[in-house]
């Protein structure tokens, strides 16, 4: 199913709930921004920023970053908004300027890390991302070695116990806690105002996005998912390029509803 079709919105949802106000849950890498070799040269469309800023305004502030990056990382991208966010898989939520929860960093997480970066140490290309409460290998600039990779993140998950969960994405492996996920993020941010009784709209790009697709479509909801691949989400677009040109579009003309996403 594409959103070519005028009638995709209409066969996924039915029309009373087409017709309600949104509360917009945006992924950041790959959803927002293009993926990078590192996960420090991502590059922000400078429109993107101040058209969010407006968005939010729009659908009387029910908008939120639900994204594996520290809050920290996802406003000095954005500066100078400060948005809504759960960040690191769920592990901060954010809401309305005050951290509303935050996990404790996981006792095992400074030994994972000493394994990690040895990893790294030794094989040219493998980057570790340090967040403290999660810690992320990445190894998009050595393909060669994702089963290694992979199995050294399984090794160390495993080790660590049932309070740490695998995450896999692209080219990226992460050591997240268990109870951290962007479904049970996105479930708690819609019991709060401004997001309670809005039609929630999750949209992602990566195996990460799975749990927030899950949930949203337990809430019936609309779940989109950017680009190719196996997954949950009800619709799809193509790219993230395709989706800042539906977002700046609902910005200029300050209003997005779910049939906005029609208009690929």
């Amino acid at each position: 199913m594409t959103l070519s079709d005028p009638e995709t919105i209409d066969e996924t949802l039915d029309l009373p709930a087409a017709a309600r106000e949104i509360a917009l849950f945006l992924d950041f890498d790959g959803t927002l921004v293009e993926i990078a070799p590192s996960p420090d040269e991502v590059r922000v469309d400078r429109r993107l920023p101040a058209a969010l800023d407006i968005l939010r305004t729009s659908l009387g502030g029910a908008l939120a970053l639900v994204s594996g990056r520290p809050v920290s990382f996802l406003d000095a991208a954005l500066e100078p908004y400060r948005f809504d966010t759960a960040g690191l898989h769920g592990a901060q939520i954010r809401l309305d300027g005050e951290i509303r929860s935050q996990l404790a960093v996981p006792d095992e997480m400074r030994g994972a890390l000493r394994d990690l970066v040895r990893f790294a140490n030794s094989h040219v290309g493998i980057i570790v991302e340090d967040k403290r409460i999660s810690a992320a290998l990445h190894w998009r600039l050595a393909p060669q070695l994702k089963d290694e990779a992979l199995d050294l993140m399984r090794a160390v998950a495993a080790r660590m116990g049932p309070g740490i969960r695998l995450q896999e994405g692209k080219s990226v492996a992460e050591l997240v806690p268990a109870e951290a996920s962007k479904g049970t993020a996105i479930a708690q941010l819609m019991q709060l105002a401004p997001y309670a009784g809005r039609l929630p709209v999750f949209i992602g790009d990566d195996i990460t996005d799975e749990h927030g697709f899950e949930a949203v479509n337990a809430l019936g909801g609309l779940t989109i998912r950017i680009g190719e691949g196996e997954t949950q989400a009800k619709l799809r677009i193509g790219s993230p390029t395709s989706l800042h040109a539906i977002l700046l579009d609902a910005a200029e003309r300050g209003s997005l509803t779910a049939s906005s996403f029609s208009q690929e």
